[in-house]
């Protein structure tokens, strides 16, 4: 009985992984970069679609480390001086969301808006 059951199992997560696949890659399609430099959040205000998995990369191009920090967004990750790291987001609802550079509160502050799309 295992026999007949155990090939078609591996068929069916087979299948499974295929199928997952396409999401996954849509997600690498929706890339939006923000850029840290001067302890300044470039863009400050980055709009991006409500409702769709975002990936964030962030580059910090100043020579010492930041830290990407949002409550409202619950993501934090420490960036050391002149590199990138990649963030995923979402889906997020319509909003605005705050983000901030949490070794440079007073100077490295700026926003995600998501927006639904027309």
């Amino acid at each position: 009985m295992f026999r007949s059951v155990l090939p078609r199992l591996g068929l069916i997560c087979a299948l499974g992984v295929i199928l997952a696949a396409p999401a996954a890659f849509a997600a690498e399609d929706n890339g939006y970069e923000l850029v840290v430099k001067d302890h300044a959040f470039q863009p400050e205000k980055m709009v991006v679609p409500a409702g769709e998995r975002i990936k964030l990369i962030i580059t910090n191009k100043d020579a010492t480390p930041m830290e990407f920090e949002s409550y409202d967004l619950d993501r934090e990750k420490i960036i050391v001086g002149n590199s990138s790291a990649t963030i995923y987001l979402g889906p997020l609802d319509a909003g605005t969301y705050k983000i901030f550079d949490d070794f440079h509160r007073a100077t490295t502050t700026g926003t995600v808006v998501a927006k639904p799309k027309q």
